[in-house]
């Protein structure tokens, strides 16, 4: 299992399905309120707005709850969301970076520092660990989009930097301002994505023993919970043996 969030990882590892699918829901329809909101309300004039739409959808986002979303930025009515970025470590010393649209900083920051407190990490200073980190864009599709060799000339013809395929997906890192050309040149060929947005890919790894595993599982678990997080990133490794015995 790869540094970054994945919610069917962390559905199956936990089983609470219709918890995660809400929370879910919750966040798609915050990125997609301020996407909306910082721009144009047609997600066809609207790229961040446009790939917003487009993760809902591949996670079967009701179209009802995708337009109140829009709504909600239409009408004024919207909590004042801001991006914010924490940077941390965790247990073995791992890196993670945690992105979040809060309407209230000293909550989210509380709850982010109580997560790493008390989950074997410590929050450092904006800066700490991003440097180990390459901004890019990031385009997953499921493993069904296609055969590895299929994706990765279909990734290679829209001007995709890298592409890695395992058995659950495909994930294809783009530089930073090619992600929008690049997510609708696949769309053309792969039909839409399960997921398009801007990530942290981590320059160098940390394979993760048993004995850190389940600890940093939980604070990657606490973190993802929280309302106010959208993505959680960091560079660690868990072998698939680790992952079975975590259960």
């Amino acid at each position: 299992m790869a540094g970054h969030s994945k919610f069917k990882n962390i559905m199956h590892r936990k089983g609470a399905q219709d918890k995660k699918r809400s929370s879910m829901f919750s966040k798609l329809s915050r990125e997609i309120t301020v996407a909306a909101k910082m721009g144009m309300p047609d997600p066809d004039m609207n790229p961040r707005l446009r790939l917003a739409v487009n993760a809902a959808k591949a996670q079967s986002m009701p179209k009802d709850n995708i337009q109140r979303a829009i709504d909600k930025a239409i009408g004024g009515d919207t909590e004042n969301y801001e991006e914010i970025r924490y940077e941390g470590y965790g247990p073995g010393g791992v890196a993670i970076i945690v992105e979040a649209l809060t309407d209230n900083r000293n909550r989210t920051a509380t709850n982010v520092r109580t997560a790493f407190s008390k989950n074997g990490g410590n929050l450092g200073a904006s800066g700490a660990v991003s440097h180990g980190f390459d901004r890019m864009g990031l385009i997953t599709y499921p493993a069904s989009a296609g055969d590895a060799d299929l994706v990765f000339e279909a990734a290679l013809e829209a001007g995709a930097d890298d592409v890695s395929s395992n058995d659950d997906e495909h994930e294809i890192w783009t530089a930073m301002d090619a992600l929008h050309e690049v997510a609708r040149a696949l769309e053309a060929k792969l039909g839409p994505a399960e997921g398009a947005k801007l990530a942290w890919k981590p320059q160098t790894t940390v394979e993760v023993d048993e004995s850190n595993a389940a600890t940093l599982m939980k604070l990657v678990d606490t973190l993802e919970e929280d309302d106010d997080v959208q993505t959680v990133w960091g560079n660690y490794e868990v072998s698939d043996e680790v992952m079975e015995k975590l259960g």
